[in-house]
């Protein structure tokens, strides 16, 4: 059994945010990247499931030499190969196209990646990746099981759960709950270091999608303490200053 993980690099919460002075990128030269969360949490059920039913996990990931260190450590939790399509990920359609276009080119069984990236939260390319390769899509899945021959899926909808029943090749993406993220083991950080990282060329496909400009949000105001005794005071500054009521 093939698993592909797809996963992307994203800044690490603790990183200051700073833009270029046009406002149009992030300025990146002190940035400590990290892989996304979420695809972690897809990579970790990927390797359990790996584990229990025998098989190879694969990781699939767009971006520059920046990425490299992401996959290594993705083979010290315990993934197999790598690849890196050698091209920035311009935008989600772009992304997409990279990611569906090389993993035609293998055998594989499942296909997971995290619901959405913690930087721009899009939820975009796993469904585009499904639509690309012509596979069902499910989304935003904090269960998953696979018996060897069928996938269980449970998920919340509005009023209630869902469970979802479908046979490889699909593609899922992960949501908090599906598992609980694996620390790499001194073993497995060792064994990283000689494992197969494959650099593929990008393929031709169009950017739909651009950054006009991004800026920060405003800075907190100034803290005003109100007296519990005088509660009409609140009242007013919600009324004339926060204009909330």
């Amino acid at each position: 059994m093939n698993i592909i993980v797809c996963i992307a690099k994203v800044p690490d919460t603790t990183t200051k945010i700073v833009f270029s002075p046009d406002g149009r990128q992030l300025a990146t030269p002190n940035i400590q990247w990290v892989i996304n969360p979420l695809d972690e949490f897809a990579l970790t059920r990927a390797l359990e499931i790996k584990e229990a039913k025998s098989g190879k996990v694969i990781i699939v990931s767009v971006g520059k030499a920046d990425c490299d260190p992401l996959i290594r450590k993705a083979f010290a939790m315990g993934a197999d190969e790598g690849i890196r399509v050698d091209a920035e990920p311009a935008d989600p359609y772009f992304t997409s196209v990279q990611l569906a276009h090389y993993i035609r080119t293998v055998p594989f069984d499942m296909i997971f990646m995290g619901r959405e990236t913690s930087d721009f939260a899009g939820a975009q390319v796993p469904g585009m990746v499904a639509e690309l390769l012509g596979l069902p899509f499910i989304s935003g899945v904090p269960k998953f099981d696979f018996d060897g021959t069928l996938a269980t899926m449970e998920r919340e909808i509005e009023g209630g759960k869902e469970t979802v029943k479908v046979k490889p090749p699909f593609v899922v993406s992960a949501q908090e709950g599906i598992t609980e993220p694996r620390i790499p083991t001194m073993r497995g950080i060792m064994t990283a270091r000689t494992k197969p990282l494959k650099v593929v060329p990008a393929v031709t496909g169009e950017i739909l999608t651009e950054a006009s400009n991004y800026e920060l949000p405003p800075q907190k105001g100034e803290c005003k303490m109100v007296d519990a005794e005088t509660p009409e005071k609140l009242i007013e500054l919600l009324h004339t200053e926060a204009k909330i009521i």
